[in-house]
């Protein structure tokens, strides 16, 4: 079913001078975002009719982004000709856009044929590019879509939630009493003196001679197909039940993702597999940094298996393996990795190269490996601008070959969605195996 998106009208919304909170003040990008993708991502939401208005869904994001300086700002240069962020109020783009098509029959099509109409196209080269951009698209019942584009560099997934929901309360309630974030950016990466780094940093988190993610290939990128796995909360009780020991849903869901999609590679028994989990350092730092800092706090561990142990292992062993990689992200390599960015700030400034994040670009093929984020922190029911919480959520386009998501499930009877890029080639046989526990 082919849907046409009309963009009807663009406007850069400022904060107001009373409300506004950056002040013009230039801030230098931690270690923690120079590590995160240099680039935007995109999110997108739907909503059943009705659904609030445009100017309510304005007038919010006005109030709520006040309260985020960075997402107002823009990216400039310092003294050094290091990119920092500076705070100049400037604003957010938005763009309002209709849909020739009812929501309900767009859901039930394939939404992927159009979903690339229902965010902003950000382009971090453009001079003066807003952070954060948002879409309102308004289909022909009225139900909405909001797409957003954010640049990574500002902020991880968990500080992304905060301010969707911040958005939210502003259009549901009086903007006055919303709540602000910690955004003391400084304040969360505090080195030693003299920082002693402990670990090899410019080769895990950043492009060093050795770094593993020189390692990988490429991939036709119409070789990479997305797809969206459903797991039902029995499927996940019973997939807990067979672990036996206490864990998280992200830790099961994982070792039986790894598991089947290793399966379905058909990889040799002697390979060695990986994943790149994103873990959320906010907690594990010492002192512990608010859960509503608003930034980047995402390190990453890296269980590995060689594929014959993989796939004979029980599920509590290779939770085990999930639950120890994660652990080693711990307070001191935390500090490491702090006083690893001071001391490499003092060489770049003094002419040294600039740091290259590991993250992935479009058409990587990270197979034998795997790369993971969890959403399953993101209370959706929480992204209420008045008439409910969204219907769905849309993935947008994956070009990463290897790559998952796991989001909490839209779906009333709850459970989870992971979204993946996978080769082509191993589409079908993960597809007949991937609700199988044996």
């Amino acid at each position: 079913m082919a849907v046409t998106v009309e963009i009807t009208q663009s406007t850069v919304l400022e904060p107001s001078r009373e409300s506004a909170r950056g002040g013009g003040k230039k801030v230098p990008l931690t270690v923690f975002d120079r590590a995160s993708t240099d680039g935007y991502i995109p999110a997108v939401f739907a909503w059943n009719a009705p659904a609030p208005t445009n100017d309510a869904l304005k007038a919010g994001l006005v109030a709520a982004v006040a309260r985020f300086p960075h997402l107002a700002g823009r990216f400039a240069a310092d003294d050094h000709g290091r990119k920092c962020f500076h705070l100049n109020d400037a604003g957010v783009l938005v763009l309002e856009a209709t849909a020739d098509t009812d929501l309900a029959d767009a859901l039930a099509h394939d939404v992927s044929a159009h979903i690339n109409e229902l965010y902003p196209k950000a382009e971090k080269e453009r001079a003066n590019e807003p952070i954060f951009q948002a879409q309102l698209t308004r289909y022909a019942c009225g139900g909405l879509v909001i797409g957003t584009a954010c640049h990574h560099q500002v902020a991880d997934g968990q500080s992304m939630s905060v301010f969707y929901t911040a958005w939210a309360s502003a259009v549901r309630t009086d903007s006055a009493v919303l709540t602000s974030p910690f955004v003391d950016r400084s304040a969360t990466v505090v080195p030693r003196s003299p920082p002693t780094p402990a670990y090899d940093h410019r080769n895990i988190e950043f492009k060093g001679e050795l770094s593993w993610s020189h390692s990988y290939g490429v991939l036709l990128m119409d070789r990479i197909k997305n797809l969206a796995v459903h797991f039902p909360d029995e499927f996940i009780a019973d997939l807990k039940a067979r672990v036996g020991t206490r864990c998280s849903t992200f830790q099961c869901l994982l070792a039986h993702a790894w598991k089947k999609i290793t399966a379905a590679r058909d990889l040799a028994p002697d390979d060695f597999t990986q994943v790149r989990v994103a873990v959320n350092c906010r907690g594990r730092a010492k002192p512990p940094v608010p859960m509503d800092f608003f930034g980047n706090m995402v390190l990453w561990a890296f269980p590995r298996m060689q594929v014959r142990d993989l796939l004979s292992s029980s599920y509590p062993v290779v939770v085990s393996a999930i639950r120890d990689a994660v652990a080693l992200v711990d307070d001191e390599y935390i500090q490491s990795f702090i006083d690893f960015g001071e001391a490499e700030r003092g060489v770049i400034e003094d002419g040294g190269e600039e740091l290259a994040s590991t993250a992935a670009t479009p058409g990587t093929m990270f197979c034998p490996d795997l790369e993971v984020d969890s959403w399953l922190g993101f209370r959706f029911h929480d992204l209420d601008f008045g008439c409910g919480p969204p219907c769905a959520f849309l993935p947008p386009d994956l070009p990463i070959e290897g790559i998952m998501i796991f989001v909490p499930s839209c779906d009333a009877k709850g459970g989870v969605d992971l979204f993946m890029a996978l080769d082509d080639e191993h589409v079908q046989a993960f597809k007949q195996i991937c609700y199988s526990m044996e």
